[in-house]
């Protein structure tokens, strides 16, 4: 058997052709190879430190052995790691450890090697490590949104004309278009999609309890937090000047959150489409060889928002888990939010399933306008509220209560409204209005509003 097929967790195993970009920065061989990228900048940043007289830049040769090491990192590698750590029981030490052993192939590094690891507690090279995990991972999701947000957005387009009836409590509502509910979504999602791709990713780098200890000791005369901050800074991340042993995660809260309001949104928008495929608005197309039911030979079943609801679901109940625990340890430091933090990639892995199977189901759909229409059609009593409008301004009492009696909860005509509207005292333009409207063009500014993204 395959390793896919024995994997515990779907993501490797059911799903992992759809996990498989993700692995490479959520896997331990991703946490293995940024833990190992950190260790090396922080040495390659204290090397070129004017003030740090025991180091020198390093001379041409070295820095393209530097380059090399971490380009070059790869999973033969990363198990290498992993062997050390059953000796030392402690794996960011196999890291340092493993980093050394690499410098000693060149004697300019080599002699270097008790500068890897400088001043540093575990949890320096960790949250610079799960920071630029996430900012690469975020990266990969904006992208997988913005392909989603595009379908929304044609489509909106496309038939920001077709008109529809809209529900409301389930009841028939005012009409609407499909292209207009399609562009509300398109909006939504936007506006999470923009808050998590410039939301800030932070790091820091200060010591065993935050205060710079080790490294004040050893070189007082160095302005340790602007040091600190430059190198955060030269990852790519912003700084956090204020931590205990951990940075305190709040960020990675935050962009639990953010992705959580996307996906619930795009998880709404899935229960929408499954309603409007069990009314004949949408067919799907089918697939040779595919079947939808193992009995019923008919069936064309909405397995993709299905999939995708329950995917949404899943990534929002392990991210809401994340974004309550993660900011709260205990004193200055405890370890139960390094157990937690592997599971990051669950939240994306999930994710990233969600979206690939929304994507695909909206391949699949066909706007059926004949069945829309029809549904339309046989709900004149929705122009109840088009009437009681043009009564109020024209000042006849009670307008909504006429309605009302006229229409509540019974059987309506077009031609039944007809002869309401004759007995109307209003000018003869406004009853000529209301006459020729039907429920396809009482559709308000919703075309309009459809190129509203």
């Amino acid at each position: 058997m395959t390793h896919a097929i024995t994997a515990l967790s779907p993501l490797d195993g059911r799903y992992h052709e759809k996990t498989a970009e993700l692995a490479a920065y959520f896997s331990e061989y991703g946490l293995i190879r940024y833990r190992y990228r950190v260790e090396l900048a922080w040495l390659n940043m204290l090397s070129n430190h004017p003030q740090i007289g025991e180091l020198s830049p390093p001379g041409e040769e070295a820095a393209r052995f530097i380059a090399e090491l971490a380009e070059r990192f790869d999973a033969a590698k990363a198990n290498r790691v992993k062997t050390i750590e059953k000796t030392t029981n402690h794996d960011v030490k196999a890291v340092e450890y493993q980093l050394k052993e690499d410098l000693s192939a060149l004697p300019e590094l080599a002699a270097k090697s008790e500068f890897v690891h400088f001043a540093c507690t575990s949890e320096d090279i960790n949250n610079l490590s799960y920071a630029l995990m996430l900012k690469d991972g975020r990266d990969l999701l904006v992208a997988r949104y913005r392909t989603i947000h595009a379908a929304l957005a044609e489509l909106a387009e496309r038939e920001s004309a077709t008109a529809m009836l809209a529900r409301t409590h389930g009841q028939p509502a005012s009409p609407t278009t499909l292209g207009k509910e399609f562009a509300v979504t398109a909006w939504r999602l936007e506006r999470q999609v923009q808050q998590l791709r410039t939301q800030e990713i932070l790091g820091k780098i200060n010591g065993a309890v935050g205060n710079f200890n080790a490294h004040v000791i050893a070189y007082p005369e160095i302005d340790w937090p602007r040091t600190a901050r430059q190198f955060v800074e030269s990852l790519g991340l912003g700084y956090t000047p204020l931590t205990t042993q951990i940075e305190a995660h709040d960020y990675i809260a935050e962009l639990m959150h953010t992705i959580s309001r996307a996906n619930a949104i795009l998880l709404d928008m899935c229960r929408d489409i499954w309603s409007y495929i069990s009314r004949n608005h949408f067919k799907q197309k089918t697939l040779a060889g595919e079947v939808g039911s193992s009995t019923m030979p008919h069936k064309v079943n909405p397995i993709d928002f299905e999939n995708a609801e329950g995917n949404f679901g899943l990534a929002n109940a392990l991210a809401e888990h994340l974004a309550q625990k993660l900011p709260i340890s205990r004193m200055q430091r405890d370890l139960s939010d390094s157990t937690v933090l592997r599971s990051l990639g669950t939240v994306f892995g999930h994710t990233e399933i969600a979206l690939s199977s929304l994507a695909r189901g909206l391949g699949k759909l066909e706007v059926d306008h004949g069945a829309i229409a029809a549904e339309l059609a046989t709900h004149p009593e929705v122009l109840g509220e088009a009437i009681q409008t043009v009564m109020r301004r024209y000042g006849i009492e009670n307008p909504y209560e006429k309605l009302k009696t006229l229409t509540r909860g019974r059987v309506i005509s077009a031609e039944s409204l007809a002869d309401f509207i004759d007995t109307l005292e209003i000018p003869e333009e406004a009853k000529k209005r209301l006459r020729a409207l039907t429920p396809a063009r009482y559709i308000g500014l919703a075309e309009r509003l459809a190129a509203i993204r």
